[in-house]
């Protein structure tokens, strides 16, 4: 019985993971050159790709943009011949950005608010692996106020301070023995919120070469007061305390972005970007109940993460004018262990490509689209606490917009 009480123990992977919930969808133009723009000077989202370039921009933004994001994910379980799939569900980050300075001063400040983190996924109540996960609608939003400063021609910085607010919604099964039912439901409902920074340095050498590198910190994330719930039959409700209240917290790691822009001619863009995240700091999930019983008890659980490399490149080629034609891809790795693998986020090695396409509507006013594909290596894997095992497969299809106003 007591193995029903790793209920805590899955809610803040669906924050951490480098790749699964790590969403990388911070700007349309990035997108579309394969995720690349630490050392690049496109738009306001280099608020986000590298604070330390947006005093060098040209002009002042205003922009918004969403990239609905299909989760496709499959579940073959050991021993099994029917395929499982989870339901189809789609999430939307979005990423809004401002940059205003005088013309011709030094500085620049902006504001950034964007969604690094998240997740929607619906297994089902009915699925194999529902003891470890039926459902998950995770949000993660970041407010980042931002001043940059150029120092010369050449160089210019700038930081940002961070405020994350997430939020989560989930629910998995409770392996229960009565007359009534063999299975309950836990439900778990919070708020959290952690602090940190991005700071970055600009440097553009030459009209033919720019480069950039970037810093952003560790946010520690915590929930405290967060409603547990729990349906189970009436001979069990004294073992599970319903509504309960639990905490928990999890260090989001720090990433350290290097990126290169490289201009041949005036109508070509080319970029690289290497991503480096420190998950090893990542080592244990603790998690509190607010009342406990024999039955429910608080989780010490280890993680062990590894850090993960995020490889980028891409191109834009302005065709005319009016329209700028964009393409790229990249290689990730994923900082899951063998062993570690949840429903929640069933990580693992991904390529991905991505497509672009810019049209300026008026003098001021441009749109962005973006059509990214990413396709995860199929896993096979035993989690060593639920004991669930079967091999996962999925794909994330991402369209995107954005409308950029700049003057």
């Amino acid at each position: 019985m007591r193995r029903i009480l790793f209920i805590g123990m899955m809610l803040f992977p669906f924050l951490a993971m480098a790749q699964g919930f790590q969403v990388n969808l911070h700007g349309q133009k990035q997108i579309g050159m394969g995720h690349t723009g630490t050392g690049l000077l496109q738009d306001g989202a280099s608020v986000l790709f590298n604070p330390g370039a947006v005093a060098m921009l040209p002009e002042n933004y205003v922009q918004g943009g969403i990239s609905p994001l299909f989760f496709n994910s499959a579940f073959l379980a050991a021993g099994a011949n029917q395929q499982e799939n989870n339901k189809n569900q789609v999430a939307t980050p979005f990423n809004v950005y401002a940059v205003w300075g005088p013309k011709n001063a030094p500085w620049k400040v902006g504001l950034g608010v964007y969604t690094p983190f998240g997740g929607l996924t619906d297994w089902g109540t009915s699925w194999t692996g529902k003891y470890s996960l039926e459902s998950l609608n995770l949000k993660a939003i970041y407010f980042q106020p931002t001043i940059s400063y150029k120092l010369s021609n050449i160089v210019s910085i700038g930081a940002g301070f961070v405020y994350n607010h997430a939020s989560v919604d989930l629910t998995r099964g409770i392996p229960v023995s009565s007359s009534t039912a063999s299975s309950g439901q836990a439900e778990l409902k919070g708020n959290g919120k952690g602090y940190g920074f991005n700071a970055g340095i600009f440097v553009k050498p030459s009209q033919k070469v720019s480069l950039g590198l970037t810093y952003r910190s560790k946010v520690n994330t915590t929930i405290d007061g967060g409603t547990a719930t729990f349906a189970v039959p009436n001979a069990l409700a004294a073992n599970f305390p319903s509504p309960n209240t639990f905490s928990s917290s999890i260090p989001l790691p720090s990433t350290t972005s290097l990126g290169i822009g490289y201009y041949p001619t005036n109508k070509w863009t080319v970029a690289l970007d290497l991503e480096y995240v420190n998950w090893d700091v990542y080592k244990s999930l603790d998690f509190n109940y607010g009342q406990t019983t024999a039955t429910l008890q608080n989780t010490h659980s280890p993680r062990n993460y590894k850090n993960a490399y995020d490889f980028r490149g891409g191109a834009e080629y302005k065709a005319c004018t009016n329209v700028a034609l964009r393409f790229g891809g990249g290689y990730a790795t994923t900082p899951v262990q063998d062993g570690y693998v949840t429903p929640e986020a069933p990580d693992a090695n991904r390529i991905y490509g991505t497509l672009g396409f810019g049209y300026k509507l008026a003098k001021k006013l441009d749109l962005d689209v973006s059509l990214e594909f990413e396709h995860l290596m199929s896993r096979t894997q035993t989690n060593i606490e639920t004991n669930l095992a079967g091999t996962f497969k999925t794909d994330v299809t991402i369209p995107g917009v954005a409308l950029v106003y700049h003057w």
